[in-house]
């Protein structure tokens, strides 16, 4: 089997209402952007995966794709996670992409890719996962709402000025709720982005008195308290704590998670597959995990297909009991603007996730929203391909080329 065609889009779904996330404090997203990949077989089997986007950065990615990707065999994930790593010698992190060949590998196999993995359909648990930073009197009632609908576990969000105000805010939410919600607390500082609002930068002085806080106040963990390629201070902070220390959600991948793993950064390790890596490298991480008795819980904060991607990790294994990211923050981060292209997500009225079967990543595409929502920039056939080489570099440069690649 063999790539025969690439396409890319800008997709830009609009949100009802704007939304303020708290990992770029200030910044008003009145959008869910993605840049939306489709590969095609020889076959005529399509693949599709998509990476996190703020606009159109993206524009130039398919001239450099098109020499690594097309004629490469989507189901050798070894040789695909080579030639995303090359390309992004310069500059991209193409990792969100190779999801799209697990994509391919599971219709051609007619199972989905958890199956894959040596995963088995079951239900699974999902955990709120709020992504902007309320009132605190305000958050209480809408967790009192959620634990209506389902929801056992729920994830705050702290992104204050003061310590002072970061504690009084987990205090508030937990005396107002009582014991109705299992919680864990984001500080976003593992990826710190201040190009708004100017928010401190913790140390481990102030990590371990907000995980003593937590502790205090029946917090089960605290994801991503400082940055995330701080392995010492991370290590001496899973040390002293008193709560689960959670992170590695934007990692590159093995190269850097494996040494978090060495250190004995985290209780929790979370990477993300459409940035930390791809399936193949999450997969790795799962593995040590389960070796090194740690826990994995992904990250999932992107879109409907990248929360899809994630999905199929949790099912991958079988053994793993924790709860799956579900965001959602009403009304503006919702499934239904979430998910943008596909099928919303929901959970059901016990707070779980009912299985998937069809084969692959689990979600077909509605081309009518693709249409309506994604704008395509780029589209490479082979004879397009061969145009392009014949075009940049000559006729006979070009045969040169090309009798010199098939004989590898």
């Amino acid at each position: 089997m063999k790539i025969t065609e690439i396409e890319l889009y800008h997709v830009s779904v609009p949100l009802k209402e704007t939304f303020w996330p708290t990992w770029i404090p200030g910044y008003p997203q009145t959008h869910n952007r993605f840049t939306l990949i489709r590969l095609v077989t020889d076959e005529g089997i399509e693949g599709y995966s998509a990476g996190s986007a703020m606009g159109s950065e993206r524009q130039g990615l398919g001239d450099l794709l098109g020499g690594y990707l097309m004629g490469a065999d989507p189901t050798d994930i070894d040789r695909v996670q080579d030639l995303l790593k090359q390309a992004g010698f310069l500059g991209w992190r193409n990792f969100w992409i190779e999801p799209a060949c697990w994509d391919i590998l599971g219709k051609a196999e007619g199972k989905p890719v958890y199956e894959l993995l040596g995963g088995q359909a079951r239900p699974v648990p999902v955990y709120l996962s709020t992504g902007e930073m309320h009132d605190s009197k305000k958050r209480v009632e809408e967790l009192l709402a959620m634990a209506e609908r389902g929801f056992k576990t729920a994830k705050l969000r702290v992104k204050n000025k003061t310590l002072e105000a970061d504690i009084e805010q987990i205090a508030t939410v937990r005396k107002g709720i009582g014991d109705r919600l299992i919680l864990g607390v984001d500080a976003n500082q593992g990826w710190l982005v201040s190009i708004v609002d100017r928010v401190p930068a913790w140390d481990l002085k102030r990590a371990t008195a907000f995980a003593d806080a937590c502790a205090d106040h029946d917090i089960l963990w605290l994801e991503e308290p400082l940055d995330s390629r701080d392995y010492d201070g991370n290590a001496a902070l899973k040390q002293a704590a008193r709560v689960r220390i959670s992170g590695a959600e934007l990692n590159y991948g093995w190269d850097e998670i494996k040494i978090m793993l060495e250190k004995d950064c985290f209780h929790v390790y979370q990477p993300d597959a459409t940035f930390a890596g791809g399936i193949a490298q999450v997969r790795r991480v799962m593995d040590a995990c389960r070796e090194k008795d740690r826990l994995f819980s992904p990250h999932t904060w992107t879109n409907g297909i990248g929360f899809c991607v994630n999905w199929n990790m949790v099912l991958a294994d079988p053994d793993n009991a924790l709860p799956l990211e579900f965001p959602w923050e009403p009304p503006s981060w919702v499934p239904e603007q979430r998910e943008g292209i596909i099928a919303p997500i929901w959970p059901d009225a016990d707070g779980m996730l009912q299985p998937f079967t069809r084969p692959g990543l689990g979600f077909d595409i509605d081309k009518g929203l693709l249409k309506k929502y994604g704008k395509r920039f780029f589209r490479l056939t082979e004879t397009r391909l061969k145009l392009k080489v014949i075009r940049e570099k000559g006729l006979r440069a070009a045969l040169a080329l090309k009798k010199r690649k098939d004989s590898q």
